[in-house]
C-alpha cells in the first residue's frame, strides 16, 4: 500500500517512497571510511570540532587526537543512521547533512522527535552507557556521520583532562536542553510552542525582500513539526491559520515570512 506524508501548509499530499536504503558503509563486512569526499578531511574534521566543542578553541594535539580517532562514513539519503536495537559502542556526530531523530514504530512508520542538521551531535551519551541508541535516527539528505569509538576515546582522555571536561559540559548542555523541552511541552500550551518553534529558526529576511520581518524556511514535513510540538498535523494547520489571520505570519509554500516578531514574541511566552 502506497503510504502519504502530509505536505508543508499550503501545498498538496504528495506520496512518499516507501522503504528505507542501508547506509553504504552498513552492510557486513564493510567498515565506515575515514576520510571526506573530495576535500581535505583534517580541516572538515578540525572544522567540525570547533563547532561541537565550542570556545575556546580546541589545542593542536587534542584536534591531531581526534582526528586519529574518528571514522567517517557517507550515509544515503533514507538510510538508517541510528537504531534502537543495536548497541552504541561509539560518540556519534552529523558533519553534514540532515537527519531526523525519532522512533520507528513496530509498525515501520518513523515519528520525528527533531531535524538535526550538521555539524551537531547525533548521539553523545549511550556508547558510554554500555546500551543500545536511546532513538533510531534516518538520514533526510546524503549525509557525513563522524564516530569516535568509546573505548579508544576514553583511553585517551586521561591524557587530555582539558577535553574530558569538554565532554562532560557538552553531555550536560545536552541535558538541560531536554530539561527545558520537558518543562515546555508541560507547561505551554500549544500555541505557545508553535510560536516559541517559529522564533527559535527564524533567519533574518534576505537583502531586497523589503521589509523588517524575519523567515523560516521549512524543511521538515508538517506530520513531522506536529509530532515535535506533540500536537497533531490538524492542529498545526489551524495554528498556523490563526497566526496568519492575526497578521503575525505568511506563508507561501515552504517559507513562512514572519511579519511580526514582537507579537510572536509574545505569544511564545503566553
Amino acid at each position: 500500500m502506497e503510504s502519504t506524508v502530509a505536505a508543508p501548509i499550503g501545498t498538496a499530499l504528495m506520496p512518499e517512497r516507501t522503504g528505507i536504503r542501508r547506509a553504504t558503509t552498513s552492510r557486513p563486512g564493510v567498515a565506515p571510511t575515514r576520510g571526506s569526499r573530495g576535500r581535505d578531511p583534517a580541516a572538515d574534521l578540525a572544522a567540525m570540532w570547533s563547532t561541537l566543542f565550542g570556545t575556546p578553541a580546541l589545542t593542536p594535539a587534542e584536534v591531531e587526537m581526534l582526528g586519529s580517532l574518528a571514522l567517517t562514513h557517507t550515509v544515503s539519503q533514507g538510510a538508517s543512521v541510528l537504531d534502537r536495537t543495536q548497541s552504541a559502542h561509539a560518540l556519534v556526530a552529523l558533519r553534514e547533512g540532515e537527519v531526523a531523530v525519532g522512533f520507528r514504530t513496530v509498525g515501520g512508520t518513523f515519528r520525528t522527535e527533531r531535524i538535526v542538521r550538521g555539524p551537531s551531535w547525533l548521539d553523545l551519551s549511550s556508547a558510554w552507557l554500555d546500551e543500545t541508541h536511546a532513538m533510531d535516527a534516518i538520514a533526510g539528505t546524503l549525509s557525513t556521520v563522524v564516530e569516535l569509538p568509546r573505548e579508544a576515546l576514553q583511553a585517551q582522555l586521561a591524557y587530555h583532562p582539558a577535553l574530558a571536561q569538554r565532554l562532560i559540559r557538552s553531555l550536560a548542555l545536552e541535558v538541560q536542553a531536554l530539561a527545558v523541552n520537558t518543562h515546555e511541552l508541560m507547561h505551554k500550551d500549544a500555541p505557545a510552542r508553535l510560536a516559541q518553534w517559529l522564533r527559535q529558526r527564524c533567519e533574518p529576511m534576505p537583502e531586497g525582500a523589503g521589509g523588517n520581518g524575519a523567515v523560516v524556511h521549512l524543511h521538515e514535513r508538517k506530520r513531522d513539526v506536529a509530532s515535535q510540538l506533540a500536537i497533531t498535523p490538524e492542529t498545526l494547520s489551524r495554528l498556523m491559520r490563526s497566526f496568519t489571520t492575526q497578521g503575525v505570519i505568511e506563508v507561501s509554500g515552504y517559507t513562512v515570512r514572519v511579519l511580526d516578531i514582537t507579537a510572536l514574541e509574545r505569544l511564545a511566552l503566553a
